[in-house]
């Protein structure tokens, strides 16, 4: 069949491309004409490629006639630019803190220009926010498998941001500093608050880690197969990894009582209610058995 690829820019120099393709619609796959272009010009690799019909994103594994695509038609081809690995990135911004947070902790007169005793809410909240981001390490290597293996190279600066400015400078800098430090009025904690944050904020991150192995299970190696989640969490949520982060950080705002920690807690988790909230939609709208009675991130509300 032949099959006219039409650029999205009017300026490009490459496209239209008229492919012949061996097959039918009902035989060839979205995954092939990525290849035959990528075939073509070979710095187009499929991973930079987005190909739609009427608006309509071609998702690999499916073929030409699932979307209604017949022998001589066209379809609009888009250039990613530049990709990284997600892998890569989630590397790249979790280090971001593990790197900045110690940098304030250990060298106080670097930043304060004093050095001074560091009080048991500076030293808990530390090992909360170094322990957490090591844990999202080993996730992001051992762990996770990826439905889409890249994203644009550019994109790596803006989610940088999120995490080394707002989880990483900023909550290290107001947290650590001398204002927070041993004997100091706002540095005072009962017992019973920090045992209750630490116990809360340990619950948390081992559910969040339960929740993502289950979502790893779902997904044999190398496939981008999809499921519905079941199991702890997932009976009451569509995202029990966002509710569950949510408590870990509501631990540390609680902790800290620091405008710079509510601050993350407010942008993290509006953050993850939008994300949450498109997957649970995507999820209602994949699978016709999916449970009804859950909500996307916070159980009985929302």
């Amino acid at each position: 069949m032949k099959l006219t690829i039409a650029p999205r820019s009017p300026k490009s120099q490459k496209f239209p491309l008229t492919l012949d393709l061996a097959g039918t619609p009902a035989d060839v796959k979205v995954e092939s004409v990525m290849s035959a272009i990528a075939k073509r010009f070979p710095q187009l690799s499929p991973d930079r490629q987005r190909l739609t019909i009427d608006k309509i994103a071609l998702e690999t594994g499916k073929s030409l006639a699932d979307y209604g695509i017949k022998d001589g038609d066209s379809i609009t081809f888009k250039d990613l630019g530049r990709q990284i690995s997600w892998r890569t990135v989630f590397l790249i911004e979790y280090g971001g803190p593990m790197l900045i947070h110690p940098l304030i902790f250990y060298l106080p007169s670097l930043f304060y220009g004093q050095n001074f005793e560091h009080s048991w809410m500076q030293t808990v909240t530390y090992w909360m926010v170094m322990a957490h981001f090591l844990k999202r390490e080993y996730e992001t290597i051992f762990v996770h498998r990826f439905s889409h293996g890249t994203m644009p190279f550019r994109n790596v600066f803006k989610n940088s941001a999120h995490y080394h400015l707002l989880s990483g400078v900023n909550l290290a800098y107001w947290v650590y500093g001398p204002w927070n430090a041993a004997g100091a009025a706002l540095a005072e904690r009962s017992d019973a608050l920090v045992y209750g944050c630490i116990a809360l904020f340990i619950f948390a991150e081992l559910s969040n880690y339960s929740t993502h192995v289950t979502l790893r299970n779902l997904r044999p190696p190398g496939t981008r197969v999809r499921a519905i989640p079941r199991g702890y969490g997932f009976n009451l949520v569509s995202c029990p990894n966002y509710f569950f982060e949510t408590l870990a950080w509501l631990a540390v705002g609680v902790l800290t009582q620091s405008w710079a920690a509510h601050l993350f807690f407010v942008v993290a988790v509006g953050q993850m209610y939008i994300w949450a909230v498109k997957k649970h939609k995507s999820y209602r709208k994949e699978f016709t058995d999916y449970p009804r009675g859950r909500k996307a991130i916070f159980p009985l509300i929302a």
